[in-house]
């Protein structure tokens, strides 16, 4: 179900999809979850849809910290679970342990006694089977399904009564125009019905007649005569309608409620491309589109919000810089050049005025031999070590965080480990803050000139540090070319060319020896972006830019000392 090209590209799940199936003259809606707490938006808006839950759980890595975000969720709205452990097949599996780990997780969740109830199903994915005890016949996925029609409940609709649904997902499609989506609460819907629309509020948004009527059966999408209490469906002709509204007959005046979503803790300013390259690369380059285009994600992303600011950007706060970074993968894909600050952590205040600031629950898995080279960098950014799992070779370390010193850091982990770390991170509770963390920050190498980087240049500069280009790339002043091995930022000339002479000689010109250029890619871009610096990211490149390009004039502006971060409105 995963269809979005970086959903694919990456492996994880960004938007929650839905589908059915029928199952012994029973529909069975489905509903698929982001499990990262960046795209928690997703899950926290779908929970009204469903009424019962299978917590998929691989049985050789159990429980994530991602595992953990989306069985809070389930657990606060009431919904009954069915633990489902996958990967059975693999001979590392170890499920006995994993069901340990998970009935703790539940306790620690206050889990009613209803729901640590729970049926287990034990399945492997992959070779298409699922069984109700580890030494019974493996064939086919009958046990879960079966499972999930005798212990799910039915819908609780009124079929009868006026039509109402609450507004959980939105769709665009080139011939029946923005499709929302959502489950129907009561009474039923054909094409034609006249309908309106509510704001969370009770305001009258719109009233239109209903186009189309659609619904997923498996990967397909059908249209329908008529939709009933109790289906997923998808609405045509609304075009003012967004994600958490209500649509229903015109003479209900209440709006469903819909479930609260946790609140952004990252804030990040969008703005246009006006760098010396500005224009050659995308499409969309006016700060109009750049808006529309925020807005448009606004309309289905619930857990973002934006403002504009003073100086012509648009301040986007979400849940982290995956999130974001997904955002702006998008955008640089549909033509889009933009730039973007440094991002920063949301605060908040407490009483009698203290400082407060997200912390998140992290779990890492890396070999042994980088697990203190992870206690050190976790100590430098304020972590502290709740409990340390060995697995094999592998070590599962598990900290309390405070956000802003994660910033970066997954960029820093994947080069430590050379890919083979994983860091997974959800929302824990604001806490007072920690104070300030060490500078560990590196120095950048700026251009000071317009032109065509030289090899001969280059190969002197890569001495100072690691290059982000290579010989022949174009760079303009102020434009940040590397790292400087020191903590200061560096101006160089990467357009010298060497000096002819008359001096002739028997022996070859001296070849050129060039190291490899580091791979500027967006999220080390964003990982590594200093306060007084830009991204610069458009269809063909990422670049990182200094604010003010004249050499000059930076140096009379003091980097601010301050702790970089805002706080919620």
């Amino acid at each position: 179900m995963d269809n979005n090209a970086l959903e694919k590209e990456r492996g994880i799940t960004i938007l929650a999809k839905n589908t059915a199936i029928k199952w012994k003259d029973v529909q069975i809606n489905i509903v698929d979850t982001p499990g990262h707490g960046d795209f928690g938006g997703e899950v926290e808006r779908v929970l009204g849809m469903v009424d019962g839950v299978c917590l998929l759980v691989d049985a050789y890595e159990g429980p994530m910290t991602q595992t953990k975000f989306v069985l809070t969720k389930a657990l606060q709205a009431g919904l009954k679970p069915i633990v489902v452990l996958n990967k059975m097949d693999r001979s590392q599996a170890n499920p006995e342990e994993t069901e340990t780990a998970l009935f703790d997780l539940f306790t620690s969740l206050d889990a009613s006694d209803e729901q640590l109830g729970y049926p287990t199903v034990y399945a492997s994915a992959r070779e298409g089977w699922a069984i109700l005890s580890k030494d019974a016949k493996r064939e086919n996925m009958t046990p879960l399904l079966d499972t999930i029609v005798d212990y799910i409940p039915s819908p609780k609709v009124d079929s009868k009564g006026k039509f109402s649904m609450l507004i959980t997902n939105l769709e665009s499609d080139p011939f029946l125009g923005r499709i929302v989506t959502g489950r129907i609460l009561s009474g039923t819907v054909k094409i034609g019905d006249q309908l309106q629309c509510l704001s969370r509020e009770g305001k009258l948004i719109e009233a239109v007649k209903v186009y189309k009527v659609v619904a997923r059966r498996g990967v397909d999408r059908i249209e329908l005569d008529e939709g009933i209490a109790g289906d997923i469906i998808g609405i045509s002709g609304f075009t003012k309608a967004t994600a958490t509204m209500t649509i229903c007959h015109p003479d209900i005046k209440e709006p469903i409620p819909a479930n609260a979503i946790d609140p952004p803790v990252l804030s990040m300013a969008f703005q246009v491309n006006k760098s010396p390259f500005a224009g050659k690369e995308g499409t969309q380059v006016v700060g109009l589109k750049i808006k529309q285009r925020l807005e448009k994600e606004l309309e289905s992303n619930v857990s973002m919000t934006m403002s504009s600011s003073s100086d012509d950007s648009y301040e986007v706060k979400g849940r982290g810089e995956l999130q974001l970074g997904i955002l702006l993968e998008n955008m640089r894909r549909e033509g889009f050049e933009i730039c973007v600050s440094q991002p920063r952590i949301v605060m908040k205040r407490g009483e009698h005025n203290a400082v407060l600031e997200p912390v998140e629950d992290v779990v890492i898995t890396v070999a042994q031999d980088y697990q203190g080279w992870i206690m050190e960098k976790m100590a430098q950014r304020h972590g502290a070590l709740k409990g340390l799992d060995t697995e094999g070779e592998s070590v599962k370390l598990k900290f309390l965080v405070p956000a802003r010193g994660l910033l970066g850091f997954r960029a820093e982990l994947m080069h430590q480990t050379r890919g083979t770390g994983t860091i997974f991170h959800t929302f824990h509770a604001y806490e007072e803050y920690k104070g300030p963390l060490a500078n560990s920050e590196r120095g950048a190498l700026i251009s000071t000139a317009d032109g065509t980087a030289t090899g001969h240049a280059l190969e002197t500069l890569q001495s100072r540090g690691t290059l982000f280009i290579s010989p022949g790339t174009k760079v303009y002043t102020g434009m940040v070319i590397g790292e400087n091995a020191k903590t200061d930022d560096m101006d160089v000339n990467p357009v010298k060319e060497k000096a002819l002479t008359n001096v002739r000689t028997v022996m070859k010109e001296e070849q050129v020896k060039m190291a490899a250029p580091k791979i500027l890619s967006l999220e080390y871009a964003l990982s590594c972006v200093k306060e007084d610096e830009l991204v610069e990211i458009t269809p063909k490149s990422i670049r990182l830019r200094k604010k003010e390009l004249d050499v000059n004039k930076r140096r009379r502006l003091a980097r601010k000392s301050a702790e970089n971060f805002v706080f919620a409105d």
